[in-house]
């Protein structure tokens, strides 16, 4: 497993933090005597590091899981994406999970390091507390019942004898943790996609670091006044600033309804602030896979002009594996796959390795 033991201990504490988030990231390009980063494999180092196996299919997630199920038509679609990575990453459709979900499993490792360290003092300390009412028959922290008759069941046939309480006791704690641990995802695929894109712009692009802000405020960016009194103060996910540009990115693995309203009252804000009268590019770069969310950012509007100066896709031609094939199909959603396609032929659409080589 990736990861291991951590030299400062208290990076390993925010196990999920920007800090040990970063120091994963750079022991990842330094593991192996160092990988090479370039405009074209970029996006190769995004899934491994980010992209999951969805733990229902067993397919690289690229869509809801509760729609990608055997039978659904994003079930086929998965199959589709699924088969595409493994070719593009040059392995097996059946050791694809062994080569993405590098910063997942890297983090879950620092994580274990704590809750061993801490094991031992929280379990002294709750011996403490439960000796006032020993005799009594109290349940013990972690056992599930229902999940263990539930386990039970499924298993029962096989068992030539019932395992003893305690070792239903530690299954039961060891499901709970893991699912957990999986709740944590959202936040690695949303703050933790904003650090791999910043190293990405830095290590291709070999930007250095005073030219690429993550997560800042408004005002902390050149050419930017701070925030109306009153206003919630606005952090930009990723922002670029080199000279004669600066551009400022809103950055999403993926896209839910309510954020899109987000992105034009932002865009509205960076305006009002900006204080030197000049031009700034607002890119959005995301790995959704949904049509009709593409299709709608690529044709967002604001002051009757483009909202996005660049719409950037980890990589188009994972769209189109996953879209096609698109002949004579009729349903609503095989419109906008179409119109996904228009807009990737035509340079609304772009890849990462196209933004990062025209930075």
């Amino acid at each position: 497993m990736a990861g291991g033991a951590l030299e400062d201990q208290d990076a390993v504490d925010r196990a999920f933090g920007s800090e040990n988030r970063n120091r994963l990231i750079n022991k990842y390009f330094g593991a192996n005597g160092g990988r090479e980063i370039d405009t074209a494999n970029a996006w190769q180092h995004v899934y491994r590091l980010l992209l999951w196996s969805d733990p229902t299919t067993g397919l690289a997630h690229c869509y809801e899981s509760d729609k990608c199920q055997p039978g659904e038509p994003w079930y086929g679609r998965s199959l589709a994406f699924h088969d595409w990575l493994s070719r593009a990453l040059s392995v097996d459709p059946a050791t694809l999970a062994q080569e993405i979900d590098w910063l997942f499993i890297a983090v879950c490792a620092d994580l274990s390091a704590v809750e061993l360290r801490k094991e031992g003092a929280l379990a002294l300390r709750a011996a403490q507390q439960r000796q006032p009412y020993d005799g009594r028959d109290f349940p013990e922290p972690g056992v599930d019942v229902e999940l263990t008759g539930l386990i039970r069941a499924g298993l029962e046939s096989h068992l030539l004898d019932d395992p003893p309480a305690e070792t239903w006791h530690i299954i039961s704690q060891k499901i709970h943790q893991y699912l957990a641990v999986q709740n944590k995802r959202k936040n690695l695929v949303g703050e933790g996609f904003e650090d791999v894109l910043a190293q990405m712009v830095k290590r291709a692009r070999a930007l250095p670091e005073e030219q690429v802000f993550t997560r800042s405020l408004l005002y902390e960016i050149p050419g930017f006044n701070r925030a109306r009194t009153g206003g919630k103060p606005n952090k930009v996910d990723l922002a670029i600033v080199r000279p004669g540009m600066r551009t400022l990115v809103t950055a999403k693995w993926s896209v839910r309804a309510d954020r899109e309203k987000q992105f034009q009252t932002e865009f509205e804000e960076y305006c009002s602030a900006e204080s030197e009268n000049q031009k700034f590019k607002y890119v959005f770069v995301t790995n959704e896979f949904d049509p009709a969310r593409l299709k709608r950012a690529c044709e967002s509007l604001a002051r009757n002009n483009l909202m996005f100066d660049h719409v950037v896709h980890i990589n188009t031609d994972a769209l189109r594996a996953a879209y096609t094939p698109l002949q004579n199909e009729k349903s609503h959603t095989a419109g906008s796959r179409r119109e996904v396609i228009e807009y990737i032929d035509s340079g609304r659409l772009i890849s990462l390795e196209q933004w990062l080589a025209g930075l």
